[in-house]
C-alpha cells in the first residue's frame, strides 16, 4: 500500500498515517512463542558478500536462469489463469510445484546476493502469481471439480489421471512464506493463509474427508510442514491442528490392509531403516520436515526423535560419495547403488540436512552440507547456469535435464520440470547456514572467501572477513569485526575429515582442536581480531563395497576427486592405479579452455601421470568421468556418526 503524501494537508497526513498503521497491525502475523526452539538459527539480518568458485554460480544461476525462466516459460504461471478453461492443458500430475519450488529457491538465492534485480523481479512474480488465487484461496492449475481431490482429466489420455494437487500448494505456501519472512509482504502471507483455510475448511475435522485418501501420500502430506510453517507465521491454531491431523495420517491402513502412507513416525520408533518405510522416495522428506516443526510447536520429543533417526538413516546407507541422495528417485539402503541421483533428491536432502543442523548444532551435520553443496550442489549446475542436471551420477556423463526429462515439457513451459525449477535452492540453502547464531554468539560454517556480517543475540553487530582460497586449501585468515568491543562465543567448524588442525588467535596458538566439533572461542572480541586457521588438506580414503567394491573414492577436504578424460590421455577402461601411501597430488596446469576449480597431476604406478578434478566440474564438457578408482594400500573405515564419509588416511610404510 503506497499513500502520497507530498504537499497534503498536516492533517490529512496524520490521518493517513494512523490509517496506515491501524491497516498494518490488522495484517501483521503474530508469530507464536513455540515450546520448543532451535539450537542454532539464521539470523535475519545477516549479509553475506561472497567471492570465490561458488559467487560465481550464483552470479551465473541468478542472471541465466532466476531472472529469465517466468519470462521464457510464461506457463509457469499461465497455467493458473486459465485452469478452468477449454480445451484444457496438457499438465504432468506436479506441474502445480514449479512456481512454489523456483519461487523459494529465488528467495534464497537472493538472501545470499542481494542482487537488486532479482527483488525487483521476484516482487512483480509474486505480486502476479498472488492475483491468480481462486476466492477459496485455490492456487493450483487443476479445473475446479478437480481440486485436491487427486484426480483430474487427462487430456493426453482422455481418461481421469492423478494430480499431486496438494504437493503443489505445499511448495507454493513454501515459497509464499519463504518471501514473506525475507520481505514482510503481506500479500504474500494472505495468499498463504487463504491456502491454509482452503486446507482446513476442506480436510480438518472427522467428519471431512482425509488428505492421505487424495492418494501419491508422500507427496500430497508434504502440507503437514507448510501448516506448521503458517503457525508459526500466524499463530492460528488451527493450522497446527491440521498439521497434527496429517501427522496422524502418516500411519493410515487402505482397505487391502496396507500402509496409505509412510508411517515416518511409528516406523522411526520400531527402528526401521528409511529405505525399509512404506514409502522410501525422496518426497517423503518433506513430511518428515513437518516432524521438526511438529517438536518446536509442541514439545512432543517423539516428533524430534524421529526425524533425527532418518536423518542418520539416510546419511549412513544412501548419501553417496558426491554428497548426493536416492538412487532412482528413493533409498535403496545402499550408497553405492547406480541407479539415478535425481536433482529434486539432493535439494530435500539438502533441505532436511539443514533443519538437522538447526534443530542439533551439531557440526558433522554441517560438515555433510559442505560435502552436498561443493560436490552435488555445483555439479548439479551449468557453470553458467544455463541449466541444471536430473541426474549427477557418481560416475558416469552428465546431461542437462532437458535431456533426461524433456517429457515434463509443455506448451508455454520448454525448459521446466521438477529439477530446472528447483536446483537453484542448493545454492541459496546456503544463506540459512553459512553463518548462523545461537544464545551464546555466532558460528561460522562456511570457509570460503567473502565477507559475512550478522547480529548478536542481543542485537550487537559483528562481521567477518575471511581471506582463503578454499576450497582449493585449507588455509584460512579470518578478521573479527563487532561495531564494539563485545563478550561473545565464536565458534569454528572443525570438520571431521581434517584429522589435525592448527589454530591462532592474534598469533596464539589454541590447544586440543578436535575434528567433528565446534572449537569455542570465548573472550571479548575487539575489532581487527584475527584467527588463522590450518585445516588438514591431505587425502582421504572411502573403501568401496558392493558395486564399489575393489574401488576407492579420493577425497581433498570437502572435495571429491574425479578423473575427467577431458583432462587426461588415457580412456576410462585404462585409469591406472594408484598408491595411497604417500601419494600427493601437484597442481595442475590451470591454462586452456573452462578449467575445473582443483585440478592436480598425480603419478601412478604405470608411469603415467594421472589428472584429477573436482567433481563439481567434472564432465562438464560432456566427457566421462569416474569417482570409484583403482587405489592401493588403504584400508576400509566403517561408518561412525563422527565420521559418515567413512573416510581414512592410509598408514605410512
Amino acid at each position: 500500500m503506497q499513500i502520497a503524501l507530498r504537499s497534503a494537508n498536516p492533517l490529512l497526513v496524520l490521518f493517513a498515517a494512523l490509517l496506515f498503521a491501524n491497516i498494518r497491525s490488522q495484517c501483521t502475523a503474530a508469530e507464536p512463542k513455540l515450546p520448543k526452539q532451535p539450537s542454532c538459527e539464521r539470523a535475519r539480518e545477516t549479509q553475506l558478500e561472497l567471492g570465490g568458485p561458488v559467487a560465481a554460480y550464483l552470479r551465473g544461476v541468478t542472471r541465466q536462469w532466476l531472472l529469465v525462466a517466468p519470462d521464457a516459460n510464461p506457463g509457469m504461471l499461465e497455467m493458473f489463469r486459465d485452469r478452468d478453461r477449454l480445451p484444457r492443458r496438457a499438465l504432468v500430475p506436479w506441474a502445480g510445484e514449479f512456481a512454489g519450488k523456483y519461487l523459494t529457491g529465488a528467495v534464497q538465492v537472493y538472501r545470499v546476493t542481494h542482487d537488486d534485480a532479482l527483488r525487483d523481479y521476484l516482487t512483480k512474480f509474486v505480486h502476479e502469481l498472488c492475483s491468480l488465487q481462486a476466492d477459496d484461496g485455490y492456487l493450483g492449475p487443476w479445473p475446479k471439480d478437480s481440486r485436491l481431490t487427486g484426480t483430474a482429466p487427462n487430456v493426453d489420455k482422455g481418461t481421469p489421471g492423478p494430480t499431486w494437487d496438494a504437493w503443489g500448494h505445499y511448495h507454493v505456501m513454501v515459497g509464499l512464506l519463504t518471501w514473506y519472512a525475507e520481505t514482510g509482504d503481506q500479500q504474500a502471507l494472505q495468499a498463504a493463509t487463504r491456502i491454509g483455510d482452503l486446507f482446513c475448511n476442506k480436510f480438518l475435522g472427522d467428519k471431512k474427508p482425509r488428505l492421505v485418501d487424495t492418494g501419491w501420500t508422500e507427496m500430497n502430506l508434504a502440507p503437514v510442514h507448510s501448516m506448521c510453517l503458517l503457525y508459526r507465521a500466524t499463530g492460528e491454531p488451527r493450522y497446527l491442528d491440521l498439521a497434527k491431523q496429517i501427522a496422524e495420517e502418516f500411519a493410515a491402513i487402505g482397505p487391502d490392509g496396507k500402509p496409505l502412507a509412510g508411517n515416518y513416525l511409528n516406523a522411526a520408533a520400531d527402528s526401521r531403516e528409511y529405505f525399509e518405510t512404506p514409502k522410501p522416495r525422496w518426497e517423503s522428506l518433506h513430511p518428515i520436515l513437518g516432524l521438526v516443526e511438529l517438536y518446536y510447536a509442541t514439545g512432543d520429543e517423539r516428533y524430534r526423535n524421529a526425524f533425527e533417526h532418518w536423518w542418520w538413516s539416510i546419511v549412513k546407507l544412501d548419501r553417496h560419495n558426491n554428497g548426493g541422495f536416492s538412487s532412482g528417485e528413493q533409498a535403496q539402503g545402499n550408497p553405492y547403488h547406480q541407479g539415478a541421483i535425481e536433482t529434486c533428491c539432493t535439494i530435500a536432502w539438502m533441505t532436511m540436512t539443514t533443519e538437522m543442523l538447526k534443530l542439533t548444532g551439531n557440526s558433522v551435520v554441517a560438515d555433510e552440507l559442505e560435502l552436498s553443496l561443493l560436490n552435488s550442489g555445483l555439479g548439479m549446475h551449468s557453470p553458467t547456469g544455463r541449466w541444471a542436471t536430473y541426474n549427477t551420477p557418481m560416475e558416469g556423463v552428465r546431461r542437462a535435464s532437458a535431456h533426461d526429462i524433456v517429457f515434463q515439457a509443455r506448451e508455454g513451459t520448454p525448459e521446466l520440470n521438477c529439477c530446472s525449477v528447483n536446483s537453484a535452492r542448493g545454492l541459496g540453502l546456503l544463506s540459512e547456514w553459512a553463518i548462523m547464531r545461537d544464545s551464546k554468539g555466532v558460528i561460522l560454517n562456511w570457509y570460503g572467501v567473502g565477507t559475512l556480517e550478522t547480529t548478536l543475540a542481543d542485537g550487537r553487530k559483528v562481521a567477518l572477513q575471511v581471506a582463503s582460497d578454499y576450497p582449493r586449501n585449507g588455509h584460512v585468515k579470518i578478521k573479527v569485526s563487532p561495531e564494539k568491543p563485545s563478550q561473545f562465543a565464536l565458534r569454528l567448524r572443525i570438520p571431521y575429515w581434517s584429522a589435525t588442525t592448527e589454530v591462532t588467535v592474534n598469533g596464539a596458538a589454541v590447544k586440543d582442536v578436535k575434528p567433528a566439533q565446534y572449537l569455542v572461542l570465548e573472550r571479548e572480541w575487539k575489532p581487527g581480531d584475527t584467527i588463522d586457521l590450518n585445516l588438514d588438506f591431505s587425502l582421504h580414503y572411502w573403501v568401496g563395497e558392493r558395486e564399489s567394491q575393489g574401488k576407492v573414492s579420493i577425497f581433498r577436504g570437502p572435495i571429491l576427486l574425479t578423473y575427467d578424460r577431458r583432462f587426461n590421455t588415457m580412456d576410462p577402461a585404462d585409469v591406472p592405479a594408484l598408491d595411497a601411501r604417500g601419494l600427493q597430488g601437484q597442481p595442475g596446469s590451470q591454462v586452456g579452455w573452462h578449467q575445473p576449480i582443483v585440478k592436480l597431476d598425480f603419478p601412478a604406478q604405470n608411469g603415467q601421470s594421472l589428472t584429477l578434478c573436482d567433481f563439481a566440474s567434472a564432465g562438464n564438457g560432456g566427457t566421462p568421468y569416474l569417482t570409484w578408482l583403482r587405489v592401493k594400500n588403504v584400508k576400509p573405515k566403517p561408518f561412525s556418526r563422527e565420521n559418515p564419509l567413512r573416510s581414512g588416511r592410509p598408514t605410512m610404510p
